[in-house]
């Protein structure tokens, strides 16, 4: 069993409904629902717009969700029986032939907004896409590694994050992150000067002498080479 370090003194809550605790929970036997709807109810609160729902694709395509579960058979299995207890609302629609399974939560609001789908009342436009999760290929983006070492995003956030993911390596990032963590200063800022340090001065464990001339030479002359070389300078 590994071991948890503990939570933090700031960080981010997600609310759950005072009847999950009082009549949901006593209910749940089985660990794949159980898993499966908190990690719903979580994404869910994240989203944006109306009506707030997810899809099958990206909960196979999440890689937090996938590991705890072990495989697609387990996730089928959590959402069937989320459904079958009335946590969550299933609804298929068939685009051009291609099936896509959408899940709710099991709201009032919600139920309208799903019979006025069927219906054709609501156009839930382009729907999202994400593939498949493969253990061996999956690396945590910047936006992963922050939501869960840091908290919540807020749009001044990702827009800083966005940037910083164009500018560094994905290994500079997460040694980045994991040095900051490792001194415990849960803040971007820190993680950012990191980062500024190793693109200035080189970064010594890993970085091969290429990525310290040619990545950075890149970098200064793409798209946000204006910011790279104010940083540097």
């Amino acid at each position: 069993m590994s071991s948890f370090s503990g939570f933090p003194d700031k960080m981010r809550f997600t609310p759950l409904p005072n009847l999950f605790f009082s009549q949901l929970l006593p209910q749940i036997d089985d660990l794949a629902e159980l898993k499966t709807t908190l990690h719903i109810f979580w994404k869910i609160y994240h989203k944006r717009g109306y009506p707030k729902f997810i899809t099958i694709r990206e909960l196979l395509g999440d890689g937090t969700l996938m590991t705890a579960l072990g495989d697609a058979e387990m996730l089928r299995r959590g959402l069937e029986r989320a459904v079958g207890r009335g946590t969550l609302l299933h609804l298929t629609l068939d685009r051009e032939g291609d099936r896509h399974d959408l899940y709710f939560l099991n709201t009032e609001a919600d139920r309208k907004a799903v019979a006025k789908i069927a219906s054709g009342e609501i156009s839930l436009g382009a729907l999202p896409q994400q593939e498949p999760y493969l253990e061996a290929q999956e690396r945590p983006n910047i936006f992963t590694l922050y939501e869960e070492n840091i908290g919540m995003l807020t749009p001044m956030i990702a827009e800083e994050l966005k940037e910083a993911e164009s500018l560094y390596p994905p290994s500079w990032i997460e040694s980045a992150f994991r040095e900051a963590l490792s001194r415990n200063k849960r803040n971007w800022r820190y993680i950012s000067r990191i980062l500024e340090r190793w693109a200035s001065e080189g970064k010594e464990d890993g970085a091969p002498e290429r990525d310290l001339k040619e990545d950075r030479n890149k970098y200064i002359k793409g798209r946000y080479g204006h910011l790279v070389r104010r940083r540097l300078n």
